[in-house]
């Protein structure tokens, strides 16, 4: 993104702007998994874990959050430990940049927040759990993530274990063709479903081999067609958790947030945090064995595009 103003904000860190220097690929991350997705201290040790997955195969981590006014794009050990024991840390997607950046506050980038601070780094792919989407019962509420919007107009590829399963998943795809924003599987045909490997629902092209995924991608935005790819890789089966204990779970979940009021920003973590509770924690394990597995098919992706 050719916006030098926008740029200014930006606060490289020091193995972040090694890799630029030596042509390395980087891979963003996000930090609201961290601050807001998973319990201390399994949160930074899972990032740690995905930064050292990343740099195994040849790419740089650059895992983003706010500080200090500044967008930090590459986070030290120290770093980490704060966004992963802060209870201070705003959540910031697009509408939110603006405040947080103005207060000098801490900040973790959701998934539309990353996107946008990686394209001004000019980083091309971007490692997440899941992605947002349309919520349940958004007929009603209109309550349809910014990370739809997001993809639609900005153009990072997300790597992702498909949407988070509390979402339609059938709305969220019926969403993205909508807004032109392509969703490629790899390693199956269908769309995957977070906890799950199989949502039922199938993407619009698969293509296994990060060569293939690569020049998708670039031939996209060669076109001039703005906007994300939606690369959804299934969680390792061993990690999966069976669909139809996932989806009776997470319509308790629902149901106890609707009676609490719990609306907006709040849904997710809560359902995350309830989720973890009534599956014994083996939500979390499956959560962490994903966000890993997504970690290296975003490294071999960005090794990949670098070349074509």
């Amino acid at each position: 993104m050719d916006n030098p103003l926008a740029q200014s904000w930006l606060a490289l860190s020091a193995p972040v702007a090694a890799a630029r220097a030596a042509g390395r690929p980087l891979v963003a991350l996000e930090s609201t998994i961290i601050a807001h997705g998973m319990p201390y201290p399994e949160n930074v040790r899972t990032a740690r874990e995905v930064e050292a997955a990343i740099r195994s195969l040849g790419a740089e981590p650059a895992t983003i959050a706010l500080m200090g006014g500044r967008i930090r794009i590459g986070l030290s050990d120290d770093e980490l430990e704060l966004i992963g024991r802060s209870d201070q840390a705003h959540k910031v997607s697009r509408r939110d940049l603006p405040a947080v950046l103005a207060s000098g506050e801490l900040g973790a980038t959701t998934v539309a927040g990353t996107m946008i601070c990686a394209a001004l780094a000019g980083i091309e792919v971007f490692v997440t759990g899941g992605i947002g989407g349309v919520h349940r019962g958004a007929a009603q509420s209109f309550d349809v993530s910014a990370d739809l919007q997001e993809l639609a107009k900005t153009s990072v590829a997300v790597v992702c274990a498909g949407a988070k399963s509390i979402l339609d998943l059938g709305l969220t795809l019926e969403y993205l063709e909508t807004h032109g924003v392509p969703v490629l599987s790899c390693g199956q045909d269908n769309f995957a479903a977070f906890y799950t490997r199989d949502s039922g629902l199938r993407a619009d092209y698969r293509l296994d081999d990060a060569d293939a995924q690569a020049r998708f991608i670039r031939t996209k935005w060669s076109l001039g067609l703005a906007g994300g790819v939606v690369l959804s890789t299934p969680v390792p089966e061993a990690a999966a958790m069976p669909r139809e204990e996932i989806d009776a779970i997470t319509d308790q979940a629902l149901a106890e947030a609707a009676a609490q009021g719990i609306a907006g920003k709040a849904v997710t973590p809560f359902l995350l945090s309830r989720i973890k509770a009534l599956t014994g924690g083996r939500s979390l394990a499956t959560n962490i064995a994903l966000v890993k597995h997504n970690a290296e098919v975003g490294a071999r992706l960005a090794l990949a595009l670098a070349c074509v």
